[in-house]
């Protein structure tokens, strides 16, 4: 290895080109310095700190500068190719492993100066190279340059995730119901299909319940629309106050048609969550203002469960559970039936 002398600089030149690096960027900037050479590393740890370097880090191997990199993340390297033990490019490319999804602006430092090496450092995940003894304003340049670059890059990151976020909040928007506050059909539809595939990741029991107004479009015809929707309303509002968990669902269907998604919910638990839900409703007595005390809304429900496999889809379990609401409408109304249980919620009660 070849001894390199600390390079002397102009005190005039170094300070106008220091300044107007700390004066461009004025927000703290860190840079790693790889360097097995005492002699050399004091002397860019000097150039830096002269340069408006407010926080350096040293290292004299590759073994301690990747612990450096992990713990304190510096905002740079500046990597020697020639290391006692592995070289720069072999802590180049661990630099790179070790920030999957980032980057970090590395720029190697070597005596040599040929294609190959610039070749070499470039492939091992460098991004610049500087020719020892580097000159200060060399050294001052190449620092804004890459400070530039990952500015941008920060900024682009901080508006990727503006963007992400507002898209969550637009995918939110438009899958909820306008009139309950409910998860839409789209919003459902989409829930289901994830809760469907998690069932069958994890053979946990899935259940889906489709529930029905009775006789809502009386009601409509002789209430009102207004006054139904006031109903809808409350309704929503109850559905959402039974989903407990964090992943039970409650959707507004279509109409007076509102679904609700359990997760990890068995059939015996299915029936008594349905049979709770049937008692809560009729404790509240939604009706109309003024109505008399025999109007008042009840809920028909289908019901089915199943610990989801291959040929388990959204569209199976939606039709089973609709076969399973009509069967409980032809049997009286104002219950909940399971084919799984073969029994509705009336039938509960009377065991």
């Amino acid at each position: 290895m070849t001894v390199l002398q600390p390079p002397a600089f102009a005190p005039s030149a170094t300070e106008s080109t220091s300044a107007s690096f700390a004066s461009a960027e004025a927000s703290p900037f860190s840079v790693l310095v790889v360097e097995d050479q005492a002699v050399m590393r004091a002397a860019l740890v000097a150039e830096l700190r002269q340069a408006g370097v407010t926080r350096v880090l040293e290292a004299e191997n590759g073994r301690a500068a990747l612990a450096l990199f992990s713990s304190e993340r510096p905002d740079l390297v500046l990597l020697d190719i020639r290391l006692p033990g592995e070289d720069g490019y072999w802590v180049a490319r661990q630099l790179r492993e070790a920030e999957p999804g980032e980057w970090t602006p590395i720029i190697f430092l070597s005596g040599l100066d040929n294609d190959l090496d610039v070749w070499r450092g470039i492939e091992a995940g460098g991004d610049d190279y500087l020719v020892k003894p580097v000159k200060p304003i060399v050294l001052v340049a190449k620092l804004r340059a890459m400070r530039r670059l990952l500015d941008m890059r920060r900024r682009l990151v901080t508006v990727s995730a503006e963007l992400h976020l507002a898209n969550q909040k637009l995918n939110e928007m438009v899958e909820l119901d306008a009139l309950t506050g409910l998860v839409n059909r789209r919003g459902m539809d989409r829930i289901l299909h994830a809760e469907i595939a998690a069932a069958r990741r994890e053979g946990k029991p899935l259940t889906l319940m489709l529930c029905d107004l009775d006789h809502f479009k009386q009601f409509n015809d002789s209430h009102g629309h207004v006054q139904g929707d006031e109903c809808l309303k409350q309704v929503g509002r109850l559905l959402r106050e039974v989903c407990v968990r964090p992943r039970d669902i409650a959707a507004r269907y279509g109409g007076e048609e509102f679904a609700l998604i359990l997760p990890n919910t068995p059939r015996s638990g299915s029936m008594t969550f349905a049979r709770a839900l049937g008692q809560m409703l009729k404790f509240l007595k939604i009706r109309p203002p003024g109505a008399t005390e025999d109007l008042q809304l009840t809920l028909s429900g289908g019901i089915t469960t199943c610990i989801p496999d291959e040929h388990t889809s959204a569209e199976s379990m939606l039709m089973r559970a609709d076969e399973a609401l009509y069967a409980a409408k032809t049997q009286g109304r104002n219950r909940f039936f399971s084919f799984e249980m073969q029994m509705d919620t009336v039938e509960q009660r009377q065991l």
